[in-house]
């Protein structure tokens, strides 16, 4: 499912003396089947733009596209559309509120109208993807669980309801390393499982360049420039300049080559630099 941002802004408050002009003709495409990701320093309008992108938010001016369907002509059911367009907002665990994490889970897939056994499938794949195992927890208040379980639940009751685009804003805050990195490897595994279109919201750069395929970088309401990983983690001194930087590897390549290691300059990962220090110090062998 694909989805067209076009010439979108947005005013808070307008007319009044707290008027802010949060995004400013806006304009990107994301592609069916797409892993992006979307970064910006707070205040940029990272949250804001995907708020708009089933319906949350309706526009100042502009408008967003989905799968074709304009949402913001008044005709479009928006429960339609966040049907098929699931958002996982920072902290999910704070929209918890069923007695048991099985009802919880499988609040939206009887939303849908699914049939008992349907219903019953999709919560314990859900669980199952987000590791978090059925017979012992499924009886169990979610409110006793731990913080890292209470964000599974909450995660888990999006993807019960199977959404084509899901979008996600921050859904690592706050989480031990750990918990964070087994958090984005279930991401990962939902993508590569279902083709579906996925929108990563991070601060992390490491998180980003280990996941997307495309990264859109933000600034005081706009998109200033996107690419490749490879392409955006180039322009250092730029994200620097916008309260940015690139993965912590990448600085640490740059020393070496600062310091005559000749080492590729477009590293942005932990294997990619493992693989190429390797290759150089064999290399040394060699001399």
């Amino acid at each position: 499912m694909s989805i067209e941002v076009e010439n979108l802004t947005y005013i808070y408050n307008p007319g009044s003396p707290f008027e802010t002009k949060a995004l400013e003709d806006v304009n990107v495409e994301i592609k069916s089947g797409e892993f992006v990701g979307l970064i910006g320093h707070t205040g940029s309008g990272k949250s804001t733009l995907v708020q708009h992108l089933n319906g949350l938010i309706k526009p100042t001016s502009g408008k967003i596209v989905v799968n074709g369907i304009d949402i913001t002509d008044k005709t479009v059911k928006l429960s339609d559309i966040r049907r098929k367009v699931g958002l996982v907002f920072q902290y999910p665990e704070h929209q918890l509120f069923e007695e048991t994490v099985y009802k919880d889970i499988a609040f939206g897939p009887q939303n849908l109208g699914l049939t008992e056994t349907e219903i019953d499938e999709r919560v314990r794949e859900a669980m199952e993807l987000v590791k978090l195992p059925f017979d012992e927890l499924k009886d169990r208040s979610p409110f006793e669980l731990s913080g890292g379980q209470k964000r599974r639940v909450a995660i888990a009751g999006v993807f019960a309801m199977k959404p084509e685009v899901l979008v996600l804003d921050e859904p690592t805050s706050g989480l031990d390393p750990r918990t964070r990195d087994e958090v984005l490897e279930e991401i990962k595994t939902l993508h590569d499982r279902y083709k579906n279109t996925v929108i990563l919201v991070s601060h992390s750069m490491e998180d980003v360049a280990k996941l997307v395929e495309r990264i859109i970088v933000m600034h005081n309401g706009k998109i200033i420039f996107q690419g490749t990983p490879r392409d955006v983690f180039k322009e250092v001194e730029t994200l620097e300049s916008i309260g940015l930087g690139v993965p912590q590897i990448s600085y640490l390549i740059r020393a070496l080559r600062e310091k005559g290691i000749n080492l590729k300059d477009d590293i942005f990962t932990v294997e990619e630099a493992k693989k190429e220090i390797l290759k150089w110090i064999r290399s040394r062998k060699n001399v």
